[in-house]
């Protein structure tokens, strides 16, 4: 790696929110390139294991060959989603069409079921895959969503309105992690974080709601968002610099840093 790349973020101090065990690449990425990183997750991804809730999601498992497609909304849905269908399948069953939201969850796909995947290159959000062409003519097909509780029901809705039949398959859930918001803002002060990122809507307002009476000056700062979706909620909520990095993986946030960074060189 050259001094050029090595040094490129030297002026950046990088609060990361998203689960803690995805923060370590772009923690990595960003302190090669010299910048800073303040680590303070404010969800965390655990499995779901509500008894009530179970017998039906086995079922659904269990019969996975009666799917014609299967969508994964995210790598969290892809990490606990394959342990369930391991139970019942050593692979996934053949001739389903397997859809992901973006490339990285296809990769973690592959990774589990070493199974050909289909992403939108467009983008990764919900409106990117109505796009493609195996969601574009589904009346009469039935279709899996694997995705946490709770999650939004843009994508099923407007599949359903193809004609779909639509079942979600949720295997996970977004807890809050409880922050002190006096103390969380002094941290940022006091590591003179300069740059916020967020990747969910769920971490946008916990985020929103910490910074409280500080938010007239932290929420100036620049605010990376990996969605034009996101991006709105981000300015309809008052932060004052939201930029869209086109996508929650690390080199699309990697790339918009070292925007900024030439910007205040």
């Amino acid at each position: 790696m050259s001094n050029a790349t090595t040094n490129s973020l030297t002026r950046l101090n990088v609060l990361i929110t998203r689960p803690i065990e995805q923060q370590q690449i772009l923690k990595d990425a960003i302190t090669d390139r010299g910048g800073g990183v303040t680590q303070m997750p404010l969800i965390e991804i655990k499995p779901l294991q509500e008894t009530a809730s179970k017998p039906a999601l086995e079922s659904k498992i269990q019969h996975l060959d009666h799917y014609h497609i299967l969508i994964f909304v995210s790598s969290n849905a892809v990490q606990y989603a394959a342990p369930r269908i391991n139970e019942y399948w050593p692979r996934l069953p053949v001739g389903i069409a397997v859809i992901a939201i973006g490339p990285t969850t296809a990769q973690a796909i592959s990774a589990r079921f070493g199974c050909a995947v289909v992403h939108s290159p467009a983008g990764m959000t919900s409106e990117d895959l109505l796009e493609l062409p195996e969601l574009k003519q589904v009346d009469g097909k039935r279709i899996g969503i694997f995705r946490g509780r709770g999650g939004r029901n843009f994508l099923a809705d407007s599949l359903r309105s193809r004609g779909g039949e639509i079942d979600y398959l949720e295997v996970y859930q977004s807890l809050s992690i409880h922050y002190d918001a006096r103390e969380f803002c002094t941290r940022l002060q006091t590591e003179a974080v300069n740059v916020l990122t967020v990747t969910s809507a769920e971490s946008l307002l916990k985020l929103d709601s910490l910074l409280g009476d500080n938010k007239e000056e932290l929420g100036l700062l620049p605010l990376l968002v990996p969605s034009a979706r996101l991006a709105l909620q981000a300015e309809q909520s008052g932060f004052g610099d939201v930029i869209n990095t086109e996508g929650a993986d690390t080199p699309s946030f990697v790339a918009a840093l070292e925007l900024l960074a030439d910007k205040i060189r």
